[in-house]
Order: C-alpha cells, then sequence, then structure tokens
C-alpha cells in the first residue's frame, strides 16, 4: 500500500479528490496531515464530494422517495431541493470549517458560483432532475489554485436558467479533473485500495484488474470502484487512485508496463 505519488514530471501539478459520502463522516487527523504533505509538495488540490447518507437521512425525515437507476439516483421536484440544501447547506460547509481548522484554507463551492458546473438535464424522463456537465469554469478553479485555497466543490450543477441538477459524484470528480488536466484523480473509499489474496496492491494497471475480476480476486463492492476508476483512466486522466482516508491505496496506471504482479 503506497501514499500517492507522480506519473508526471514536475510542473504546476493538480490533483483532484473526491470524497464519497460515507468518509466525509469519518475523516481522520492522517488524511489532514497527508493533504498538507501533498501542498507542501507543490499539488494544487480539488475536492469534490458527495453526501449519500447525509441525503439519505434528510430524505427519510421529510417521506420523499428515491431510487437508483444503473448507479445515478432518480431525483424528483422534491428530492432535488433536499440534495441542493443538504450538500450546499450542510455537508460542504461542514467539510471546510473540518479543513479551515486543520490549517487547510478551503473555500466551499456549487455549480451556481461563477457558473462553475454548467449543466443540462442527462435524461428528464428517466432520472428527473439529474445533470450532466456541460462546462467547467476552470478559471475560477485556477485563480482559487493560485491562491493557494482549495475548491471544495458540492456535487450540484446548474442550468442556464437556474435549475439546480443533481449529479453523480465520479462524474463531477472525472469531470473537473479532465477540465483542469489534473494529474490524478484519488478516489477516497472506505477501504485502502484493492487487495489480492490478503495483500493490498501499490499499482495496478486495466488489464491486470480485468484478469482480476475474471478470476474473482476482486468481487462485491469492489467492482463498481474499480469500473468507475477505469472509466476515469480511459477518459484521459493519466492515473486514477482508489485510496482510503489516509489517502493510501492502489495507483492505477494505464497498461503501458504488464510486468506488475501482485505482492
Amino acid at each position: 500500500m503506497t501514499m500517492f505519488k507522480s506519473t508526471l514530471p514536475t510542473v504546476r501539478r493538480k490533483i483532484v479528490i473526491k470524497l464519497g459520502g460515507s468518509t466525509l463522516e469519518g475523516l481522520n487527523k492522517a488524511f489532514f496531515s497527508n493533504f498538507k504533505n501533498l501542498q507542501q509538495d507543490g499539488y494544487d488540490i480539488i475536492i469534490t464530494h458527495g453526501g449519500g447518507p447525509a441525503i439519505n437521512r434528510e430524505l427519510e425525515k421529510q417521506h420523499v422517495s428515491s431510487t437508483v437507476l444503473n448507479g445515478i439516483r432518480v431525483t424528483n421536484g422534491d428530492a432535488v431541493n433536499i440534495v441542493q440544501s443538504t450538500l450546499i447547506g450542510t455537508v460542504n460547509p461542514s467539510l471546510v470549517g473540518e479543513l479551515n481548522e486543520a490549517g487547510i484554507l478551503a473555500i466551499g463551492l456549487n455549480g451556481f458560483d461563477g457558473q462553475l458546473l454548467q449543466s443540462d438535464f442527462l435524461d428528464q424522463e428517466t432520472y428527473g432532475y439529474v445533470g450532466k456537465i456541460t462546462s467547467v469554469n476552470t478559471q475560477l478553479i485556477n485563480i482559487l489554485c493560485e491562491n493557494h485555497i482549495v475548491p471544495v466543490i458540492a456535487c450540484v450543477g446548474a442550468t442556464g436558467d437556474g435549475q439546480a441538477l443533481n449529479i453523480n459524484g465520479d462524474t463531477v470528480a472525472s469531470e473537473v479533473a479532465l477540465a483542469i488536466g489534473a494529474e490524478s484523480l484519488l478516489l477516497v473509499t472506505d477501504v485502502s485500495g484493492i487487495r489480492i489474496d490478503g495483500e493490498y496492491q501499490e499499482e495496478a494497471t486495466p488489464s491486470l484488474i480485468n484478469q482480476w475480476i475474471e478470476d474473482g480476486h476482486i468481487y462485491g463492492g469492489m467492482i463498481p470502484k474499480v469500473q468507475g476508476a477505469l472509466q476515469v483512466l480511459k477518459s484521459g486522466i493519466p492515473s486514477v487512485q482508489i485510496v482510503n482516508d489516509q489517502l493510501m491505496g492502489t495507483l492505477i496506471v494505464p497498461s503501458y508496463n504488464e510486468n506488475l504482479a501482485p505482492r
């Protein structure tokens, strides 16, 4: 198991860290310490986050039903209002507060801020108020990074006429990473990367991952995690990591070196 490591020459480098809903509620001192270490190593860091558990609690509290189809939360008019108010009003400021308290200067953002995530309906008939990103305001992100401020982006998009749209967290992370030319995307989960025969892997390639799935070494909830990571890698991000809340885990890189093996 290894902490993030660079795969590109030294330049003005950016990393996108995607925090899932469950990990948001249990960040520890090691996360903030390793986060600061990355900053000191010269990385600009952008955080994107969802908030599934908090949204589910609020939906249940207000007796609003919600289903998941193809990994996407079907979001009706009542649900999108709850998603918006929960992510922007509760989850985002709480995370920003934790970062600031840890000595990391951060600012909360969402799709409405400076037209950060301009969006359109993904498929309104099927998914309701769920969006796809049409453009990312990279200038805003770059200005913040140049001033050593960490953008913390909630997964809420906005249409041209001001309608809030719920956007899948992995989608926001990958679209932001692509738009800003990030060196890597870190997917923070509740596990320490890919484990094969009881050993966490430091590195992996798409070919190895597909083989591990076929052989049954990767199974259950890890399958959608690695498949999502491979999709991000395929979209053009140089490397993806599946890491724990200490930012330690498995580095996934393109299949240019198939001499990697379980260790």
